[in-house]
């Protein structure tokens, strides 16, 4: 089985990176199979962390002479105009001089220069968070040149809630399918105008109101306005359940998850027993059966799309061709969201 590996996300601040003990913030998140890159290698413990294919692996010190020449590499490949530099007329060196790698990361050159004559100290997270948007390295290559400089990437606070631009367009090009974007806390932080006709316009509720699980378990008008059907509910909710305590296992720290378990687990004994029943193994049915005000039932399939980087899910409901769930869904696409309040 191909096994991931793991990219990150960091937030780079514009200050001295010299100082001692500078801390960036960085969200650790997954990618494509180790299997797509031929010449890559998973870091002992790191869950497939790409090293590269040269040079000893190191799991915790300073790999002084892979990171000297890994620098060097990258500072080579890229142009003065890259980074909108002059060219000069006497450049002899390919890519940037060290000392424009050094002033685009504020830091000294005489620093800079010891790194990539692997005689450096280990840079600080600062430091490195600065050599990262001089040499515009890639999320892959940003882990790596933590992983040589002895620092791995700090674990990720929270749930990621930016949904990559891609993934917009996504949903914009499928006009006939029900579809949007949860987080890892089941927050709906996109969708498409079939998927707001079918449940509901998340984008006209506040942000807290936005989380799927609370919309199904705790709104005080759920016997009125269940999406699912008795069947449906069970399923949702065991899988729910199961994926909100990985995440609440993958982010311990984060305050606004674990108020979420917390008030689920409150407010629904129905999510409490699910919950309390520990159950990991469970698989997500392939079909959801939907109770709309105004259309009646409809049965859609269901096909979930993990993003495995932003630790998303790409929920999309879609129609067997000349079903009367076809019918159903062209239908809503007219009617919208004008008509969707519920009684109660």
């Amino acid at each position: 089985m191909p096994r991931p590996a793991p990219l990150m996300k960091a937030t780079l601040p514009v200050s001295r990176p010299e100082a001692a003990g500078a801390e960036v913030s960085v969200v650790c998140v997954s990618s494509m199979p180790t299997s797509l890159c031929p010449d890559a290698h998973p870091h002992p413990g790191t869950s497939g962390t790409w090293i590269g294919s040269a040079g000893p692996v190191h799991t915790g010190g300073m790999d002084r002479r892979e990171l000297a020449g890994f620098l060097r590499s990258r500072r080579e490949r890229i142009t003065p105009a890259d980074v909108g530099l002059p060219a000069g007329p006497r450049r002899r060196t390919p890519g940037l001089r060290r000392e424009e790698v050094a002033q685009l990361a504020f830091i000294s050159t005489e620093y800079y220069t010891r790194l990539e004559q692997a005689r450096g100290p280990r840079p600080s997270r600062e430091v490195l968070a600065g050599l990262v948007r001089a040499l515009r390295l890639s999320d892959a290559e940003r882990t790596h040149v933590h992983y040589l400089a002895g620092a791995p990437p700090a674990p990720p606070p929270g749930p990621s809630r930016e949904v990559r631009p891609s993934i917009l367009d996504l949903l914009r090009r499928l006009p006939h399918a029900a579809a949007l974007v949860l987080s890892a806390t089941y927050e709906v932080i996109a969708h498409n105008d079939l998927a707001a006709a079918l449940l509901e316009d998340f984008s006209a509720l506040p942000r807290h109101e936005r989380n799927f699980l609370r919309r199904t378990f705790l709104d005080s008008r759920v016997g009125e306005r269940q999406w699912y059907s008795r069947s449906g509910m069970e399923t949702f909710g065991r899988t729910a359940a199961r994926h909100l305590r990985a995440a609440a296992a993958r982010y311990p720290d984060d305050p606004e998850l674990a108020t979420l378990v917390d008030d689920l687990l409150i407010g629904s004994a129905e999510f409490a027993r699910l919950w309390a029943a520990y159950d990991m193994s469970v698989e997500p049915a392939p079909h959801k059966t939907f109770r709309h005000p105004l259309i009646g039932p409809i049965t859609l399939n269901c096909d979930v799309l993990d993003i495995t980087d932003r630790d998303q899910r790409v929920v999309i409901y879609t129609a067997d061709p000349g079903s009367p769930a076809e019918g159903a869904l062209q239908l809503l696409s007219v009617i919208g969201t004008q008509r969707m309040d519920l009684p109660g």
